[in-house]
């Protein structure tokens, strides 16, 4: 393909240099003519292991060159990346004008040029910054009609500098989102030398995923520092406890606990959140992330009580009570607070729970409902129908299967808040339903 590189700060330059060395013909672009000098004499513009002699090979064999002039680039590409700085203004926002000027230019120069022209973003962008700015000033300077006169897709990267020639070729996915599949074709294209998953989605996915990831790789270096922290007041290797701890790939590593609901809850987990933050205090060691997790647990149960409150309906059907399906356990169960703090505020409840009503017989946690939630056991029902019959806004607190087939019961006058996620088809529940995230 011919393809032009808007921007040749850390991501352009690798990823020009990376795509004419999979044999497509590559025109860099960037306002400053020191980096384009540069690269025209097969220098690197930025340091990086491997990518000087990679721009060499590459501009001497006449499959990479980088100009100043916009028009030139356009003309004579298919394909367009927008690889440009986006960085942080003071309150945190983005500086978009990077951004925008670019785009502005890139319209300017589709204006005179006939043929269907991709623009992909491989900048990093808030979610909706594509829509709504770059769409735009395409389409203000272009004058042509985004999706028929060309085409937009985001491509996020996900390089680490003193690593990236690596991580261009070893990444994890390949993300393209769009909104046409003419506009995904071409980019999906230029990978075709690069072994990995591509992976399809809309364009507002796309830039949010950018943000998830890092996001979530920051939040691992702190955790990591504050266990590190702790581990050293208390004369523990904090490396061979990270070391070991890494070799969990099932719950510690892996996409387990990674999914969007309601709050943790159990007889383990707040416990020992709380034992490890009081051992932290009593060597006076502050860890702030690790110290906010229960705060974060806590405003996910509240919203799910605002959500209800909100709601205006006041007979409420729980269908779930423990903290998990497939168990009796109500220790520090989330539903149960969502449920105490619902009764309080006056709200009619009906909860069903298969295996909470077997443990108020026999089961080991009987003492449990019986001494310390008696006001909330006295409303527990024995079919889910009860719930249903009674119930004006139905709550589903965990994944038991069950709870699947209630849902495509309920009426349309009824409404449904699910907080696990049930695997339902939506179309099937004739309540008004929403999720608590989603």
């Amino acid at each position: 393909m011919n393809v032009s590189v808007f921007g040749l700060g850390y991501v352009g330059s690798v990823s020009a240099a990376s795509f004419a060395a999979d044999g497509h013909t590559v025109i860099g672009v960037d306002v400053n003519p020191d980096k384009v000098a540069s690269l025209n004499e097969g220098r690197s513009p930025i340091v990086e292991k491997g990518l000087d002699e990679l721009i060499r090979d590459n501009t001497a064999n006449g499959t990479l060159r980088a100009t100043t002039s916009t028009s030139d680039a356009v003309e004579n590409s298919e394909l367009s990346l927008i690889c440009v700085g986006t960085p942080s203004r003071r309150n945190g926002s983005l500086d978009l004008s990077y951004l925008e000027r670019v785009c502005e230019q890139i319209g300017e120069a589709l204006r005179g040029k006939e043929a269907y022209h991709v623009v992909v973003v491989r900048s990093t962008v808030l979610p909706g910054t594509t829509h709504d700015v770059v769409i735009p000033a395409l389409e203000r300077t272009s004058g042509k009609t985004y999706g028929s006169g060309f085409g937009v897709a985001v491509n996020p990267e996900f390089l680490r500098e003193g690593t990236a020639l690596h991580d261009f070729r070893n990444p994890p996915i390949t993300l393209v989102g769009h909104n046409y599949v003419s506009d995904a074709q071409p980019t999906e294209a230029l990978y075709a030398r690069v072994d990995a998953p591509v992976v399809n989605t809309s364009v507002r996915t796309a830039e949010m995923i950018k943000y998830a990831s890092n996001t979530w790789h920051a939040l691992k270096v702190c955790f990591a520092n504050e266990v590190g922290n702790l581990c050293k007041r208390l004369d523990i290797d904090s490396h061979e406890v990270m070391d070991i701890f890494c070799r969990d790939e099932k719950l510690n590593l892996s996409s387990y606990y990674m999914k969007p609901g309601f709050a943790f809850g159990g007889s383990c987990l707040p416990k020992d959140v709380r034992a490890m933050q009081y051992r932290a205090k009593e060597v006076d060691l502050e860890m702030p992330v690790i110290g906010s997790i229960l705060g974060s647990n806590g405003l996910q149960i509240q919203h799910a009580i605002d959500m209800v409150t909100e709601s205006g309906k006041k007979k409420v059907g729980l269908l779930g009570f423990s903290f998990k399906a497939g168990t009796d356990d109500l220790r520090e169960s989330p539903i149960v607070i969502l449920a105490e703090a619902l009764l309080g505020k006056g709200y009619s409840l009906s909860i069903y729970d298969r295996n909470v009503s077997l443990a108020r017989l026999v089961g080991a946690n009987r003492a449990y409902i019986n001494e310390q939630i008696p006001h909330l056991s006295s409303l527990l029902c024995d079919t889910v129908d009860e719930v249903l019959d009674r119930s004006e806004i139905i709550v589903v607190g965990n994944g038991s299967p069950e709870f699947a087939d209630a849902l495509r019961r309920t009426r349309p006058d009824q409404s449904v808040i699910d907080l696990f996620r049930v695997k339902v088809d939506r179309k099937d529940v004739p309540a008004e339903y929403t999720g608590i995230c989603w």
